[in-house]
């Protein structure tokens, strides 16, 4: 299997996509697709939709990026191994035929020439059999480094994630929330202003959204002390009471911040337009689902609301 990091591209022409004969059948297919899945195109000089696609298939292939390889058999050059594989049961009596093979056995295939898109799905299904390259092991520990403070790190394993994967949605948001811990919000915004469309409403994403809208306002927050004064001179203060919620959530006082929204929610749900609703689902969105401010925020916020 493909080690993190080994782009496809990267490796010999020769592994992913070959002829194959009668001689060399038995590696190319039925031991290389033992953890790989091999793609067996049949084809012939004289075959008019082979011709068509032999290469649309070729690129589907490059695409995946070492997920799947290809080998093709010309059927008039190797008639012998064309007869016997039919005799084992491949319906290999017209061609263009595309035969799938993964742990040495036929998994899929169709015949005669077929659109790009079913070409694109029919290789996507099968590079799903060979797992992610590691790349999910590789993601876990960028997260890792994210949490012990390693950002820079954090995000150059997430930008060779991006390398291998470019719409990992997971990766995507670790990358942009790997660069707010380096106070570079700049290029947050940019990462997030040219997201691939398929990953844009994605939870990851939206939740790095919601992280990089936090950090823009931290930086007009104002002193917690000051702030918490004018509350408690002021309870009905609500400006004051939204500014300290600001405030706390900037100096890493999450569930205060969360507190405090809740209590301006309580006083006047409709104060500015729902601001305090809007600046708890922002935070909420931010927190990973599972953690329990989030969860305990969600649950109090929403007995308010249909009390």
């Amino acid at each position: 299997m493909l080690e993190f990091g080994q782009a496809a591209d990267a490796a010999p022409a020769g592994d992913l996509i070959k002829d194959s004969t009668e001689a060399t059948f038995m590696a190319d297919v039925i031991e290389g697709s033992q953890e790989i899945p091999v793609i067996v195109d049949f084809w012939a000089t004289w075959c008019g939709p082979c011709k068509t696609l032999g290469p649309m298939l070729e690129d589907a292939v490059k695409a995946a990026k070492g997920k799947v390889r290809m080998v093709k058999v010309d059927v008039d050059a190797e008639q012998r191994l064309a007869g016997a594989l039919a005799q084992q049961g491949l319906p290999l009596q017209s061609i263009p035929t595309v035969v799938a093979f993964f742990q040495g056995r036929p998994v899929d295939m169709f015949q005669g020439a077929v659109p790009q898109s079913q070409i694109t799905e029919f290789i996507n299904k099968l590079a799903a059999l060979s797992g992610d390259g590691g790349l999910g092991e590789a993601v876990e520990a960028a997260e890792a480094m994210l949490a012990e403070g390693a950002a820079v790190d954090a995000a150059q394993t997430f930008a060779a994630i991006l390398g291998e994967e470019p719409s990992n949605a997971t990766a995507y948001g670790g990358l942009v929330r790997a660069h707010l811990a380096m106070n570079e919000t700049g290029q947050a915004e940019a990462l997030l202003t040219n997201v691939p469309d398929d990953i844009a409403q994605s939870a990851e994403v939206e939740a790095a959204r919601a992280q990089l809208e936090l950090a823009k306002q931290a930086v007009d927050a104002g002193p917690v002390a000051d702030l918490r004064g004018q509350v408690e001179a002021d309870p009905s203060n609500h400006q004051a009471r939204f500014d300290l919620a600001q405030a706390l959530h900037a100096d890493g006082q999450i569930e205060e911040a969360v507190a405090e929204l809740l209590e301006l929610f309580r006083r006047d749900r409709e104060w500015n337009d729902g601001a305090a609703k809007a600046q708890l689902f922002t935070i909420f969105e931010a927190l990973k689902p599972e953690d329990p401010i989030a969860l305990n925020g969600r649950r109090k916020l929403s007995s308010m609301i249909f009390a």
